[in-house]
């Protein structure tokens, strides 16, 4: 007969790691399990393989899901310097960059192997390469896992998203959970370019590798309609399939599926007052290189660009600024799972506590990390849910 455990978690991603060595230093009998003979492959390959850990501007309206504020418990309890302090105690090296981004100034491996290390010095049993395909709720649950059967009292789900294809992540996740009875808000891409085909000329083809600051806004409807309507102002890359870059990932967060963003090209400034700086003589396109490389500069100036300034009447300047400051952008496609940072979605925060991550219908078990129905922006925001979300569920297990 297998030994009862006291607790078994599901997953040795960041939070599943986090939670367990959280609840093995408690002095409870931990089982961590994985598919992956190797562990923490996103942990491994985050930040560019430097490990965006945390945010030091962080809080809880960098989160999007369908409770706004669930997040804010256990964030409150595991703040940056908490993460600052985890990292340290391995003695990696990191710095803070702008923005309040916090990175390693050392590989992502160190990390992740100091977090194993460190669970196994407290005692966690590890089964990996073993794919958990059932949870028997009872007294104990009985876990199922590559062809074996494990027994604990209390079990945490941590088993990411599918997203950000060669990490390793899966639906299982999403499967278990509905197995168990909880509801799940349908998991979607998140953090991920969009493809674009163009508009009005504008082709993303023709601009590959041009960067420029735009603000871009959606309306109101992801997540059930909790996400309220709004604007990001960062960096858009555009690429051969259509647009990236941190403002278009950080807009495919909040943009709900057939909804379209708007971009604004001249964030802060207005169309009349930049083509005033420039020579009456000058054409609209030239006119358009005090801000935009000159690829971009003629594209955006569209059926005007070949117009003296002077000569741009007020029909065709109110069309011209329409296109600068108010282009829509209607995605090719939702965005895939393959190129995306995170899965958004996941199991619905109406059935979790907000303290312990507990599942009020299921006593004894736990969900945390990508598994939820919380998503951090850009910035070390996930990274942080992880550790924040398993340090409450280890702290309580």
């Amino acid at each position: 007969m297998s030994p009862i455990f006291d607790l078994a978690v599901l997953g040795a991603g960041a939070s599943g790691l986090f939670c367990a060595l959280t609840a093995a230093r408690r002095g409870r009998s931990v089982l961590l399990l994985d598919h992956l003979a190797r562990p923490a492959r996103k942990l491994r390959l985050s930040g560019g393989g430097r490990c965006n850990f945390t945010n030091m501007q962080l809080s809880a309206a960098d989160y999007v899901g369908g409770n706004p504020h669930f997040p804010k418990s256990a964030l409150a309890r595991f703040g940056p310097w908490d993460a600052v302090a985890l990292v340290e105690e391995f003695g990696l090296p990191w710095e803070e960059r702008e923005q309040g981004r916090c990175f390693l100034r050392c590989g992502a491996d160190r990390l992740a192997d100091g977090l194993l290390g460190a669970a196994r010095a407290a005692g966690v049993v590890f089964v990996f390469g073993a794919p958990v395909t059932a949870v028997e709720p009872g007294g104990p649950f009985v876990v199922r896992a590559g062809g074996e059967a494990h027994r604990a009292h209390r079990v945490v789900l941590a088993l990411g998203g599918p997203s950000w294809k060669g990490s390793g992540g899966t639906r299982a996740a999403f499967d278990l959970a509905r197995g168990l009875g909880l509801p799940v808000v349908s998991p979607r891409a998140a953090l991920a370019p969009l493809a674009w085909a163009g508009e009005g000329g504008l082709e993303p083809v023709g601009l590959t590798g041009l960067s420029v600051r735009v603000a871009l806004s959606w309306p109101d409807g992801a997540s059930g309609g909790a996400i309220p309507a709004g604007s990001v102002t960062d960096e858009l890359l555009f690429t051969h399939q259509g647009i990236s870059g941190p403002a278009v990932l950080r807009a495919s967060l909040r943009l709900a599926p057939g909804a379209a963003l708007a971009a604004d090209f001249l964030p802060g400034e207005e169309v009349a007052a930049v083509l005033a700086e420039a020579s009456t003589k000058a054409l609209v396109r030239n006119a358009l290189c005090a801000r935009f490389p000159a690829r971009l500069a003629a594209a955006l100036a569209g059926e005007a660009g070949e117009t003296r300034v002077a000569d741009l009447g007020k029909a065709a300047l109110a069309k011209l600024a329409a296109r600068l400051k108010n282009l829509p952008v209607m995605p090719a496609a939702a965005p895939g799972f393959e190129r995306a940072e995170v899965t958004a979605g996941g199991v619905d925060t109406a059935a979790l506590s907000s303290k312990d991550l507990s599942a009020r219908a299921l006593p004894g078990f736990y969900c945390i990390g990508e598994a939820v129905d919380v998503t951090g922006d850009l910035g070390g925001y996930n990274l942080h849910w992880a550790w924040a979300s398993g340090h409450a569920a280890g702290s309580a297990a």
